[in-house]
């Protein structure tokens, strides 16, 4: 019986790593495949509706993260500057404030930094959710004029790939 057993225990753990590699595989194609934004309505700081509609056509980059958050706030200044560089292109980018944040600190946050793009709110935690349940921050979504998901960044990007991939999507 132990030689039967003893030639068999490998079984498990390679079924077992298998099954891990699988999911792990599923997960980078999920990832990256090009599938469609979700249909959100974000609620701006200022309590405008910032509608699927109205990004329709545009590149958007859909930014989860929070004034808790140390890397969020380092990245920020690029954030500014990518969409700086890129807005007269046709880049929109929407702020989405992860629903922890008090919304005081995220307007605050906006206004003494000045942010040129549209800042939301995310108080039920539903656009967070909608995108995939994004509990991670920073969280960023690049999403082509077809309203694909075209790239999803969890952490800060690399701004010089960040940039090609920008430029590739506002010309196509």
């Amino acid at each position: 019986m132990s030689t039967s057993t003893s030639s068999t225990a490998w079984i498990k753990p390679a079924l077992a790593a298998a099954v891990i590699a699988g999911l792990g595989v599923t997960a980078y194609f999920s990832l990256n495949s090009h599938s469609s934004a979700p249909e959100v309505t974000f609620i701006g700081i200022k309590g405008e509706r910032i509608t699927p509609a109205s990004l329709r056509g545009k590149v958007v980059m859909v930014n989860f993260w929070a004034t808790s958050c140390a890397t969020c706030v380092k990245e920020m200044p690029q954030m500014v500057e990518t969409y700086n560089k890129y807005k007269a292109q046709g880049l929109e980018f929407v702020a989405v404030a992860m629903k922890e944040d008090p919304p005081n600190y995220v307007v605050n946050f906006a206004e003494t930094r000045q942010l040129p793009f549209k800042v939301a709110l995310d108080v039920k935690g539903e656009a967070a959710k909608a995108y995939g349940n994004v509990q991670m921050t920073p969280t960023t979504f690049v999403i082509d004029k077809e309203g694909r998901i075209i790239k999803r960044y969890v952490g800060e990007p690399e701004f010089a790939a960040l940039h090609k991939l920008l430029e590739k999507a506002l010309q196509g």
